[in-house]
């Protein structure tokens, strides 16, 4: 992990455990009488934003208050599908993602119910996404030379490169990137930069440790053909996508 990243991982979860240990009741004493958990765990049903809006306290440290993240590297996860959302956090909580601020959101993931995930989706998914800018300094070099730079990214996007057997991107994430909630695809406008350029490249590494791996494997065949300026071009692009 780079120096700025473990520094804001730290920070985060620094800030992340005094919200929570403010919110959380005193213990009780030793004696109290012992209260067997169930060995299954109840199974979730669609989420209830009201009661995921207390449960993503903690999330604020990080993520922001409405889920638009302020920090670098750390996601804009408002306006998330509800599932996707949930999926994740049962990927952090089974250590089956680790890249990133994975150690950060492990210990907090693990506290969790099935129910707590969906109903922490739910509110997010409620909450409307900011958005960014997109770079249009123009190439100076290179294949793409004179485009605006966020627009080779808006190609791809698009329209994809048939040529290449990539995909649109909207076909599976909307034209406004806003996801779809049923597979479930993550919502892409407005989402930081940095992040987007790290997890794509991670998507094209093509290694996971995922125990389902399908969504993966979609997006490692995708960005598979992808160069390092079209990387950084379709982050660049999708930062500053937004409805109108």
């Amino acid at each position: 992990m780079r120096p700025a990243h473990a520094l804001a991982g730290i920070a985060c979860l620094a800030i992340a455990a005094i919200a929570y240990a403010q919110s959380t009741p005193v213990a009780a004493p030793d004696n109290a009488p012992v209260q067997a958990a169930p060995l299954d765990e109840k199974p979730a049903t669609w989420g209830d934003a009201k009661a995921g809006q207390a449960k993503a306290g903690v999330c604020a440290a990080c993520h922001g208050m409405d889920g638009n993240a302020m920090q670098q590297n750390a996601p804009r996860i408002a306006g998330m599908p509800e599932r996707y959302i949930a999926e994740q956090l049962e990927l952090f909580k089974t250590g089956q993602r680790t890249s990133g601020l994975a150690g950060v959101m492990m210990p907090f993931a693990s506290l969790l119910s099935a129910q707590d995930m969906r109903d922490v989706g739910a509110w997010y998914a409620e909450q409307k996404a900011g958005a960014g800018v997109a770079d249009d300094t123009v190439i100076a070099e290179g294949p793409n030379k004179g485009m605006k730079f966020y627009q080779v990214g808006q190609r791809l996007f698009r329209d994809g490169d048939a040529s290449r057997g990539i995909p649109a991107c909207m076909a599976c994430h909307g034209p406004a990137g806003a996801g779809n909630p049923g597979p479930p695809y993550p919502a892409l406008h407005g989402q930081d930069a940095t992040y987007v350029a790290r997890r794509l490249e991670e998507y094209r590494a093509g290694t996971t440790t995922y125990k389902n791996p399908a969504h993966f494997q979609l997006m490692a065949m995708v960005s598979k053909p992808l160069t390092d300026e079209e990387i950084q071009s379709l982050a660049s692009y999708v930062q500053g996508l937004h409805a109108r």
